[in-house]
């Protein structure tokens, strides 16, 4: 039996009864936690669903499955037998009141949360509450009068007629995205403050103050808010004011009209958007969703990639395989040419065109398998980085913006993902994609980049790619995650939140900024290179461009450290608790090639040379994802894509994504197992034909199938790889070519070889 998303088995049923029949004096909270951690129900930060648990059980109860021990009382008239806290009578102008801030009430007990609760029972018309599931609440005070009122975000409306239309949802899409839609529940100004323009301004307060508290709290980040305003009460104005917008009115049922005969009074439904991109965001379908899995199991690749996509409509799922299984047939080709026909082509833009075909909603059941591939491995890296996709020859695509260092420059869109490796470098697959297009008109404000918080810059596309991986973590607890990425990312913020969540994954960044250690206030770089060389590691470090492979020697140096919190992180903002490992390249290359000197940063101890030198092996991983993106690239050509707007590029950037993945798998497989027989990647008929068309001689396929990397090899082969004694294994570029050659092998062996018969389609539905 499901309910809240769990599945409630009879033993788990007979469990909980046993339990309130054994512990009388058990309270409801108490037992939620319990059944949390049988069924490790956890948020994406990794915290207990207490309320969620709560709401399940409370739901079984009523339907007679399980038994719950009485609910207590809450006496809600104790906060009105209390005097209400003092508030000063306030009038005049904003500017006389002061700086206004929100302070955040954290813990229950605290005089902050007295207050809170005297404020609301005395003169809010709903009271204490109380509030419905997560929640954040907060004073509102002047620097100059003091307290001036309270307010409170909780959770979501489960269902809002003119809120879910208006949003475009329908019953998936809003049971999969409803955690990021916060309830603007109490908003109060006290009686005695009458300030003109005082509630606009808290409400603005708020919209900046909210989503990074919520993230912090919940690990959701929120991208909409939503409030109800009684007409019979209240005008609305303040939030017409601050943006906010009105789309319909609820049906005057209120949250607990489980038989459908309140009759409330209809309020104004109010929503504010946190992010530019909130529609597309709150219509995908998020990587921690729950995908659909196939009915049977899977029958290839495409299946076992994509089959699982949620797209609500039999026909999208068979275009998505059809499509996917083209892509990985004739990467390089354009649409078109890949689909094979006009009825097919169309088919194909419709399928791309489609409201349900987002990017996320697609690329979700890979996340998935690359979740349950990492399961199999103890230390997983994922890799984050960014690229730019350059469109400027299709001007006419909309939905394009600025990717260059002007806005007149190359225009295209902005891709940040996350691939997860094994530490000896395969590639897993994705954990989580990001694409965005810049605003033309906001091009050009790097300069006030110090003055803006991270939720209002891009640098939150690492935050939000280190809460893809927490969320990775959750569904395979047992696994190391390990977030890598290069300089960019070295933000505090991210750093606060991955040492803010327990049991998340770990973070190994290289550093950018020479911060202040504490209490030396000494720059770290300074501070390393005091500490004694702790031994010498040899790192081979890949072909750039025109410059060779090299052997470098690496001076290793390591530290624990403490760094200072950046000034614009506030006075009381929490120095840094780090290790730091330092490797600099002894005797560089006289070509004039720049010495290797890399500064890490990770939270994971560092307390051996060994543990030193196994992090530095670990950040090299991070080459694979820039090999990725060359595929992506120049294998999939995917800036040569003419889909005319940036909906259907993203797409079918999504499947490109994964038949990229798939070659780079596929490459770097062949070098890790090389003995592993080529039946686990090959079809039959297609290593039959690659052996029987490379040895010319149809007799050849009759044999035992050759090793993968043998195979792998022949492949290449095709593809121009020549396999002399200095080349190496081949790369992923030979394999392109390598496997558009095997295609049109494998149908003329289909077609005349010795299991010869007609096919009436290019190929079968296994293809690839």
């Amino acid at each position: 039996m499901e309910v809240g998303g769990q599945v409630f088995s009879e033993a788990i049923r007979r469990r909980i009864a046993g339990v309130v029949a054994a512990q009388p004096s058990l309270s409801r909270r108490q037992l939620a936690r319990q059944v949390c951690g049988w069924l490790d129900w956890r948020s994406p930060d990794g915290r207990l669903q207490e309320m969620a648990a709560r709401k399940a059980l409370l739901t079984l109860h009523r339907r007679g499955h399980v038994p719950l021990p009485p609910a207590r009382d809450r006496r809600p008239g104790l906060a009105r037998d209390r005097p209400p806290p003092l508030v000063q009578t306030v009038t005049g102008a904003l500017a006389a009141l002061g700086q206004v801030e929100l302070v955040w009430v954290e813990k229950a007990g605290s005089a902050a949360a007295q207050m809170w609760t005297g404020l609301m029972a005395h003169h809010h018309p709903l009271g204490a509450g109380p509030l419905c599931g997560a929640q954040v609440r907060y004073l509102i005070v002047s620097e100059r009068h003091g307290l001036l009122g309270a307010m409170a975000f909780s959770s979501a409306a489960w269902r809002l007629a003119a809120r879910d239309r208006f949003i475009g949802w329908d019953e998936a899409t809003r049971r999969a995205n409803l955690g990021s839609v916060v309830n603007q529940s109490r908003f109060l100004i006290a009686p005695s403050v009458s300030v003109p323009h005082l509630a606009s301004h808290v409400l603005a307060l708020a919209a900046r103050r909210l989503p990074g508290d919520w993230q912090a709290r919940y690990g959701i980040r929120p991208v909409l808010l939503e409030t109800f305003v009684d007409p019979g009460r209240f005008s609305g104005t303040c939030y017409r004011a601050a943006n906010w917008q009105k789309v319909g009115t609820t049906r005057g049922r209120g949250r607990q009209d489980r038989a459908r005969t309140a009759r409330l009074s209809r309020k104004a439904i109010y929503l504010y958007p946190l992010h530019r991109r909130w529609r597309p965001r709150l219509c995908g379908a998020p990587s921690q969703a729950v995908t659909q899995p196939p009915a049977a199991p899977p029958a290839d690749w495409a299946e076992a990639e994509l089959g699982g996509a949620v797209l609500g409509d039999r026909r999208l799922r068979r275009r998505l395989l059809t499509l996917a299984r083209a892509r990985y047939a004739k990467p390089t080709a354009a649409l078109p040419q890949a689909c094979g026909s006009r009825a097919a082509t169309k088919a194909a833009y419709r399928f791309l065109a489609h409201p349900r075909t987002t990017m996320q909603t697609l690329l979700a059941p890979h996340i998935a398998a690359t979740i349950s591939r990492a399961a199999d491995y103890p230390v997983v890296l994922a890799v984050a980085d960014t690229t730019g996709l350059n469109y400027t020859a299709h001007p006419d695509t909309d939905g394009l913006g600025p990717i260059g260092t002007t806005s007149l420059g190359p225009t295209g869109l902005w891709l940040h993902d996350t691939m997860a490796f094994t530490p000896d470098g395969l590639p897993l697959g994705l954990v989580d994609v990001q694409v965005w297009a810049r605003d033309p008109k906001a091009h050009g404000q790097r300069a006030l980049r110090e003055h803006r918080a991270v939720a209002d810059k891009e640098s939150q596309k690492w935050l939000t790619g280190l809460a893809a991986v927490s969320r990775a973590k959750t569904q395979a607890p047992a696994v190391t995650w390990v977030s890598v990425a290069d300089a960019e990312a070295d933000l505090y913020a991210l750093f606060v939140q991955a040492l803010g969540q327990k049991d998340g994954p770990a973070l190994l960044i290289r550093a950018r900024h020479n911060r202040a250690t504490v209490p030396t206030l000494a720059p770290l770089r300074e501070h390393l290179a005091a500490q004694p060389v702790a031994g010498i590691q040899e790192l081979s470090v890949p072909r750039q461009g025109q410059r060779a492979a090299r052997q470098a020697r690496l001076a290793i140096r390591y530290a624990p450290v403490r760094l200072k919190a950046p000034k614009r992180s506030g006075a009381h903002a929490p120095p840094l608790a780090l290790w730091v490992i330092a490797a600099r390249e002894l005797d560089a290359p006289a070509d004039g090639t720049a010495a290797l000197d890399w500064l890490l940063l990770t939270t994971l101890p560092v307390t051996s040379f060994a543990g030193a030198c196994e992090k530095l092996s670990w950040y090299t991983r991070r080459w694979g994802i820039e090999v990725y993106h060359r595929t992506l690239k120049s294998g999939c050509r995917i800036e040569e894509r003419q889909l005319g707007t940036a909906q259907r590029l993203t797409a079918c950037l999504a499947i490109d994504l994964v038949v990229a993945w798939r070659i780079l798998h596929l490459t770097y497989l062949g070098r890790a197992h090389p003995e592993v027989p080529c039946t686990a990647y090959f079809e039959e008929a297609q290593w039959q034909a690659l052996v029987a068309f490379v040895h010319r001689d149809a007799t050849a396929a009759q044999g035992p199938p050759p090793p993968l990397r043998t195979a792998v090899r022949l492949v290449a082969g095709l593809g121009g790889f020549l396999g002399r004694k200095g080349d190496g294994e081949p790369g992923a570029q030979t394999l392109w070519r390598g496997l558009q050659r095997l295609d049109d092998i494998t149908l003329a062996w289909r077609a005349f070889g010795p299991n010869a018969h007609d096919p009436t389609v290019p190929s079968d539905r296994r293809y690839g």
